[in-house]
């Protein structure tokens, strides 16, 4: 009898660890999921802006989906003179898991 409940209460600390590293996992995907989201979002504001934007980094923080992001934009030309390259990186404010980045480009000014 004693050795059958060592065995259930291994097995139950077994499952409970499982579920434990489940769930790390779980916040960890979805923190990652918000970020590209985020990436994309401000990818479509630098693609739909009229004016292209201007060569160099910027940066700043946003909020989307209740969170604060750092983000970066890195905008260089192209192997093609015509084509901007806008490298764009998102990290969540307070760190920890959950950072995308994203190549984009468009149209070059002039």
């Amino acid at each position: 009898m004693l050795v059958a409940l060592a065995i259930f209460s291994l097995a139950a600390l077994a499952l409970l660890r499982l579920g434990g590293a489940t769930a790390t996992n779980s916040a960890r995907l979805d923190s990652q999921a918000m970020a590209q989201i985020v990436a994309r979002n401000l990818a479509v504001e630098v693609l739909t802006d009229p004016e292209p934007p201007p060569f160099g980094t910027t940066g700043g923080i946003v909020i989307d989906g209740g969170r604060r992001w750092r983000w970066s934009r890195l905008v260089g030309r192209s192997p093609e003179a015509r084509i901007q390259q806008i490298e764009i990186a998102v990290a969540p404010e307070a760190g920890g898991p959950g950072r995308a980045a994203l190549i984009v480009y468009r149209r070059a000014p002039g």
